[in-house]
């Protein structure tokens, strides 16, 4: 079994030359864009349209199709946080239960997907609720009404949003290269938090903080020293990705670029002709 995401950014560069790492967040991965370049805000429309209609309606009463509509936004707008299941539930004015049983139907269609908290039982003061995060920057900046990359930049939301490109590109890259993703955050009680542990690969496990920001100052890394030291993980697997021009090294710590994502490993050519059948 072969799980095709939409497309990777290194992907959608082959597909067009020009574009830029924040034009990506802005119109995301899906093949048909790039195929037939339909303007995003009709794709993602007749997208949400379709994928309720012929998908979801299968498995909710109609009466709560609507009430759906609204938490997808409502997950939007959770992107990058902790899950509350208790909160959504009250703004839709359903149960818990039913939120989690929706929550349960974006996973398993790939619209969204949970980051689980990396913790041990010899740490008992670390948060234990996962984080959501969409597969698709593209559609998360449509439900929040973005339309342009200007918008984009100067959203609140836009340093959730970089996050969730970043870490959504990293479980890409190893579902690509047929290796199961181990991705993890970490967060414990006194706040101490880095944002993308990465130990897909035991012999190399990396720590990852993802900054939004074109310029890096050196308290970015506080929090990967520390938990660093905590996990054993050396500060030549330490990483702060940002919108920085170049990568360089800063005091041991490996500063990398956003374009630097489109120098992944390459796929198989075979993924991509049965990505565009399966993920229009």
């Amino acid at each position: 079994m072969v799980k095709l995401l939409p497309f990777s950014f290194q992907e959608a560069c082959k597909a067009d030359q020009a574009l830029t790492p924040d034009t990506f967040m802005l119109q995301g991965g899906y093949p048909r864009i790039y195929d037939t370049r339909m303007p995003l805000n009709l794709f993602f429309s007749n997208y949400i349209d379709t994928y309720i209609e012929r998908d979801v309606s299968e498995y909710l009463d109609v009466r709560n199709l609507a009430e759906f509509r609204r938490f997808l936004t409502l997950c939007a707008l959770s992107s990058g946080a902790l899950i509350n299941y208790t909160n959504i539930a009250n703004e839709l004015g359903v149960s818990p239960r039913t939120v989690k049983a929706w929550m349960s139907i974006l996973e398993s269609s790939y619209i969204a997907f949970h980051l689980m908290p990396f913790y041990t039982n010899a740490r008992k003061q670390v948060v234990k609720t996962p984080k959501l995060y969409f597969y698709d920057t593209g559609l998360l900046c449509h439900l929040l009404g973005i339309r342009t990359v200007e918008a984009l930049v100067a959203h609140p939301k836009f340093g959730d949003i970089f996050e969730n490109l970043i870490i959504a590109e990293t479980m890409k890259q190893h579902l690509n290269a047929n290796q199961e993703p181990q991705l993890f955050f970490y967060r414990d009680a006194s706040k101490v938090e880095v944002d993308l542990l990465d130990f897909t690969d035991p012999n190399n496990r990396m720590l990852i903080e993802i900054k939004s920001g074109q310029t890096y100052h050196d308290r970015f890394a506080r929090h990967l020293t520390l938990i660093g030291n905590v996990l054993g993980i050396p500060c030549e697997q330490q990483y702060v990705t940002s919108r920085v021009e170049h990568s360089y090294v800063s005091q041991g710590i490996r500063v990398t670029s956003t374009p630097r994502l489109a120098r992944r490993p390459t796929v198989k050519s075979r993924r991509r002709a049965v990505g565009i059948l399966c993920n229009q």
